[in-house]
């Protein structure tokens, strides 16, 4: 079987980061290998929430692995509390990332135009450093253009052109230019549809589908979560990515259906059997 570090937040109340990404790769018949870089009493999204950040341990986690004998066909890595701890990342890539080790960056830095919260450009510019190594990455369009430091706002003004996910494929390869391998730029509004759009080599693939209700926390875990464990499959990237566009609108039509609070995320689980 084989076996995935999923480096990311555990968050207790909201489907998003580990208790997103285990079920899904568990499903896939991918082992998930948890380390956990905080530990939340719910996702970031909700009015209150606790943090508790994991930082300090994650050299117990690199010494009892390495110990065991432990190795990983993948690694992928989410959110991190800081910049002392994208160090700690790249000590476990040292450690345990070799030659046929794959490395999946979501690099979580912000939304909607603008930084997360607590994210600062020196933060960013780790991350982005982080994922400049990576064989590929699955930025959404906001971290895009804060890899690239490009304007978010000038770009997302002509959204409804006919030409406007090319603007963004270019996007999309100067990305790659700049390291990984592939690059899918997730969640992309274009007109009244959700894009997902691969750039993988000289290939670009976008999957389109009609945007089904408003933000839901999450739904950028789940790709991520689909795309590394077809990976593992040896399916394509723009493989995964279909399968994981697929998921996810069946996900979200059921969400809509069954109104919930957006901070509680998809409602993915009766639908894991798409991913069998």
């Amino acid at each position: 079987m084989k076996r995935v570090a999923v480096i990311n937040d555990l968050s207790g109340l909201g489907r998003c980061s580990l208790t997103a990404s285990i079920p899904v790769l568990s499903v896939m018949g991918v082992q998930p290998v948890a380390l956990p870089t905080a530990v939340l009493t719910n996702q970031t999204g909700y009015p209150s929430f606790t943090v508790s950040d994991y930082r300090p341990v994650i050299d117990d986690y690199i010494r009892e692995w390495k110990q065991a004998g432990t190795s990983f066909d993948g690694i992928t890595c989410g959110f991190m509390t800081g910049q002392e701890q994208v160090g700690e990342i790249e000590r476990f890539l040292d450690a345990f990332r070799t030659q046929d080790t794959f490395l999946l960056v979501d690099p979580i830095m912000g939304d909607n135009g603008e930084r997360y919260p607590g994210f600062s450009p020196e933060l960013c510019d780790r991350i982005g450093q982080l994922a400049r190594t990576a064989t590929g990455i699955t930025p959404n369009l906001t971290e895009a253009c804060l890899l690239l430091g490009e304007d978010y706002a000038k770009l997302t003004a002509g959204c409804e052109e006919e030409d406007y996910l090319d603007r963004v494929a270019e996007l999309g390869r100067r990305l790659c230019a700049e390291g990984p391998r592939f690059a899918v730029i997730t969640g992309i509004a274009w007109r009244q549809n959700v894009v997902n759009l691969t750039v993988d080599g000289d290939t670009v693939s976008a999957d389109i589908h009609p945007r089904i209700g408003g933000s839901y926390s999450g739904t950028g875990d789940l790709l991520a979560a689909v795309l590394c464990g077809g990976l593992c499959r040896g399916m394509t990237p723009a493989q995964a990515v279909s399968l994981a566009s697929d998921f996810l609108q069946a996900s979200l039509t059921d969400t809509v259906a069954h109104p919930t609070d957006r901070n509680d995320g998809v409602l993915f689980e009766s639908h894991l059997s798409m991913l069998l």
